[in-house]
């Protein structure tokens, strides 16, 4: 079975569509692949299809990403690609088992699959998002293993139409973490893409240069509760 779909080791097509610049993977099941390592321009709107293709390919193959939100830049991975999230994990230096793992969907139809919501909690994430939050909610069996070793699962729709898009075109949800980042670090490499590409571009499959981006955090909500509970304060406020 070829890992990578229609691009395998020896397609001029994979070459022509993803550039030059590649690092070389290996395992045990998939000898001398191929994946893409890049920087590339998206906008709010308008961008060729071909390129979203190049950032959905990634994805659908276990690779990480880059990308911005409505807070700080993240790196992500198709959620239900387990290896991929384990890679995510290593990297952010962060144990699954204590502590949840959060997730981008495209709409609340989507989040609806993968965690479990009342009326209240609908309601109130209907009105905030896309909004700067991460709601705490019960997930679902159809998240991977990984995600279940806590019953909890973290929600984001980012108020960012570039990872939206990309979200809406992956027909997936994407396992989502915020850059690490302390705060003695020079903010340029969490906000700018360029640098964030000089000092991340090599640990990732793909960066997205989507503007400059912030250092701000999302406001994390946690709706297990008979009420909403607000764990962080942060760009998102709840007032009406």
């Amino acid at each position: 079975m070829n890992p990578f779909g229609e691009f395998g080791v020896n397609s001029l097509n994979f070459f022509n569509r993803f550039g030059k610049k590649s690092i070389l993977l290996s395992s045990n099941r998939h000898k001398n692949t191929y994946l893409r390592n890049m920087l590339i321009k998206l906008y709010d709107k308008d961008n060729a299809p071909e390129t979203l293709e190049k950032v959905t390919a990634v994805l659908e193959n276990g690779g990480l990403i880059i990308y911005p939100t409505d807070t700080m830049y993240a790196i992500g991975c198709h959620a239900l690609k387990e290896r991929a999230v384990e890679r995510i994990c290593r990297i952010k230096g962060i144990d699954p088992k204590k502590n949840n793992l959060s997730i981008i969907c495209y709409d609340l139809s989507e989040i609806s699959r993968y965690a479990k919501m009342g009326n209240a909690t609908f309601k109130l994430m209907k009105r905030c998002l896309p909004g700067p939050f991460t709601f705490i909610l019960d997930g679902t069996s159809r998240l991977p293993k990984i995600f279940r070793s806590r019953k909890e699962v973290g929600i984001r729709m980012p108020d960012n139409p570039v990872i939206r898009e990309i979200a809406r075109q992956l027909d997936a949800p994407i396992m989502t973490a915020s850059l690490p980042f302390d705060k003695d670090d020079d903010p340029g490499y969490a906000t700018d893409p360029e640098l964030i590409d000089e000092k991340w571009g090599k640990t990732v499959d793909l960066v997205i240069d989507g503007g400059c981006g912030s250092i701000a955090a999302s406001t994390i909500v946690d709706c297990t509760g008979p009420e909403p509970l607000i764990l962080r304060q942060g760009l998102g406020s709840l007032l009406p």
